[in-house]
């Protein structure tokens, strides 16, 4: 019996669902999934940019209801402290949390430039200048993880909160083929590789697309 439930949106578009269900598969708390429907109001704002925290995902835990990722995050890791969501160390923690939080909180323009969309692949696609700035900072994130910590996670040899946070950029990059160091195009490989990950990926791909604007918006 699943303990938990977790409300997602469209696994294919959506990366916020994809964040919060990565972090309750880091943490080991096994959920029941509850999808909302592709044309639910709050769904749509949050899938057409229109919103970047709405309240999906959420999770209710034992009388809690928890939304917003970072949120999410923390929370597990109270209940789960010796699931490594977060490095042991103090000072790598810090960092990990600082990344994380910048993540959650900015890129705007590469979330408007570049929409999750996990069923296609461009071989070659126009990106909006005004994304580049948040390419190189991402790329320049991922560069100073992994020389720090080793990888070929960001933090390590486990994933952490830091790897579900990043894990839709990664895939946004592999969708429109986007020009990136080789030690940012290995940190892609390792995240599209990902088991869970690629459990997520072989259900969005065989997810519906019940809202015919989603096609004209992305």
């Amino acid at each position: 019996m699943a303990v938990a439930q977790l409300t997602l949106s469209s696994k294919n578009y959506s990366s916020w669902s994809l964040r919060g269900w990565l972090l309750c598969r880091i943490a080991g708390l096994k959920v029941e999934e509850k999808l909302i429907a592709l044309d639910d109001a709050e769904n749509r704002a949050e899938l057409l940019l229109l919103s970047p925290s709405v309240l999906v995902p959420r999770l209710t835990h034992e009388g809690a209801s928890v939304w917003d990722t970072l949120a999410i995050a923390e929370y597990l890791h109270e209940l789960y402290p010796d699931a490594g969501m977060y490095p042991a160390d103090r000072i790598a923690r810090a960092h990990c949390r600082s990344v994380s939080g910048e993540i959650h909180s900015g890129f705007a323009n590469l979330r408007s430039a570049l929409p999750m969309n996990l069923k296609v692949r461009h071989a070659k696609f126009p990106i909006f200048s005004g994304a580049k700035p948040d390419i190189e900072r991402i790329e320049t994130i991922w560069a100073e993880c992994l020389d720090s910590y080793g990888g070929p996670w960001l933090f390590g040899e486990k994933p952490t909160v830091a790897d579900a946070m990043f894990a839709p950029v990664a895939e946004r990059f592999l969708t429109y083929a986007v020009p990136v160091s080789a030690m940012a195009a290995a940190y892609c490989r390792t995240i599209n590789s990902w088991d869970i990950m690629r459990e997520w990926i072989d259900e969005a791909r065989v997810e519906p697309d019940e809202v015919e604007e989603l096609d004209i918006e992305f």
